[in-house]
């Protein structure tokens, strides 16, 4: 009986020691002087796939006003490459969070933004602008799983992910739908524009890891020095 309850009185001993060390490597938000930027590319190496078109095959009224083509890598004409994720691996403080709550929309039979980025304990707002019935699926690593029909009359749907994360959003109710959340307990975190553009503002100076995330290509990490008040300019190529 001493023996276990010597077993149990370390168990809680090294759980508080585990709970405080998580605590000290949890970033911290605040006021950040003499911040830098990092800005850049995200290009395509090699020859660009030519993008596909989706079949539409069911509520064509509705989802079929329009032609659906693929989002899982889309290449501009420089090779930049859209909806690539960019963020910062390593960074311990930095900026607060300037916002609470994100917005996925459901609209055209298309999740808007393809990627979105939202902060890890914050609200995702969905969107039902078809009027129809969709059925929002998540795939987390870390978070739970979401499976939630929202009804033509149920315009929006409110969900919390405690966890950073990289989520895969599809809907049952139509297969060719497909969507990315991004969680984050930063803010250093950027979506690539047409262009392939990204800009991280406000980073404290230090030496960081920046991590390229997109899906079909994975991921690649590089090191990044930022200086106080200059700006860092980055071209990273991610290829097949």
């Amino acid at each position: 009986m001493r023996r276990i309850r010597e077993i149990v009185a370390v168990t809680v001993v090294a759980g508080c020691v585990l709970g405080t060390a998580a605590q000290t490597l949890a970033y911290e938000g605040g006021e950040v002087k003499d911040g830098g930027t990092i800005s850049g590319t995200i290009k395509f190496a090699g020859t660009p796939p030519a993008r596909k078109e989706l079949q539409v095959t069911k509520d064509k009224e509705i989802c079929g006003k329009k032609q659906h083509m693929n989002w899982d890598l889309v290449v501009g004409p420089n090779k930049g490459i859209e909806n690539a994720v960019v963020s910062l691996l390593d960074v311990k403080k930095g900026e607060k969070w300037a916002m609470t709550k994100t917005t996925l929309d459901q609209n055209g039979c298309e999740y808007t933004p393809h990627v979105a980025v939202m902060p890890a304990g914050g609200e995702l707002d969905i969107l039902n602008s078809d009027g129809i019935l969709h059925n929002i699926h998540t795939y987390g690593q870390v978070n739970s799983s979401i499976n939630r029909a929202q009804p033509k009359f149920k315009k929006v749907l409110t969900e919390k992910f405690a966890k950073p994360d990289i989520i895969k959003v599809t809907c049952d109710a139509h297969s060719w739908m497909l969507g990315w959340l991004v969680v984050s307990d930063h803010p250093y975190v950027a979506v690539t524009n047409d262009k392939g553009e990204f800009t991280l503002r406000n980073v404290p100076p230090g030496n960081y890891k920046l991590e390229v995330w997109q899906e079909t290509l994975g991921k690649k990490v590089q090191n990044v020095v930022v200086k106080a008040k200059q700006e860092t300019k980055v071209t990273v190529e991610l290829a097949k």
